[in-house]
């Protein structure tokens, strides 16, 4: 039955993802930029309500309250492609860092240029990094929220972590608050392969960091409280989720949290 209803949401998924594109995008772009984001905010919400009725796979939020009035930064755990568009129904007015050839895509580069993500060349090092942080101070200074996966790319659930120290520079640089995010949808909807599972699980938002830490300090804090948060949480998740397999990186890390415990 898991099989059955993860191959029906793949293609109502992606037939809904084209039936919007051809429906919206003649009206998306005639719009003024913020007024337009409601399309793909309401594809988000539309993905989430297929998820729920087909899957059967629900989540909540925690911590909302803890997000600055002003423009900050989410530093979130990244294990699913459902994380990528989760979140931006809940957030006002939320702004990537995102490689430069995903602009190249047709149709998902012009969406994402019209929102103004901010793009970064991989290869030209040594302009890249400072033309980011040109990018990234303006929109924060518009009030937005910039979406940051530390770790640069997906990891499985309970996978060792890999932070690069890209999201130090910014903390130092731009002088906003970081919020540390933590969530385990990997467990539900994995990186690799279309099995989808049924359950509930939580997006935790933690306390912000403010500004004025060393930039060594900061990084290494990050890391620990996040790491803390997230082991706590997936603890959390397996225990209120008996039904679901748990993948091997998962199991792995809550033999060696038992392990600590014991």
């Amino acid at each position: 039955m898991t099989y059955l209803r993860s191959a029906i949401f793949q293609v109502v998924f992606y037939l809904s993802f084209i039936v919007q594109m051809i429906v919206f995008t003649p009206v998306y772009f005639l719009l003024p930029r913020k007024t337009a984001y409601q399309i793909p905010k309401n594809w988000a919400r539309s993905n989430l309500w297929l998820a729920r009725h087909i899957l059967g796979l629900t989540f909540e939020i925690e911590g909302m309250e803890k997000l600055p009035k002003t423009g900050f930064i989410l530093a979130s755990k990244h294990q699913s492609f459902w994380d990528t568009f989760a979140l931006i129904p809940s957030l006002e007015d939320p702004v990537y860092i995102l490689k430069r050839e995903l602009l190249w895509i047709p149709l998902f580069g012009w969406y994402a240029a019209k929102q103004d993500m901010i793009p970064i060349n991989r290869a030209d090092k040594g302009r890249a990094i400072p033309k980011m942080l040109k990018r990234a101070r303006e929109e924060l200074a518009r009030g937005r929220e910039l979406i940051i996966y530390p770790e640069g790319t997906r990891k499985a659930p309970g996978a060792p972590p890999d932070y690069k120290y890209g999201i130090a520079r910014l903390y130092n640089d731009l002088k906003v608050p970081v919020v540390p995010v933590v969530m385990h949808p990997g467990l539900f909807w994995p990186r690799h392969g279309f099995k989808r599972q049924s359950g509930h699980f939580k997006v935790r938002f933690l306390d912000p960091i403010q500004p004025g830490m060393a930039t060594d300090v900061f990084f290494r804090h990050l890391i620990e409280v996040t790491e803390r948060a997230s082991d706590a949480l997936l603890v959390e998740t397996v225990r209120d989720n008996p039904q679901i397999e748990v993948p091997a990186s998962a199991r792995r890390r809550l033999e060696e949290l038992a392990a600590q415990a014991a």
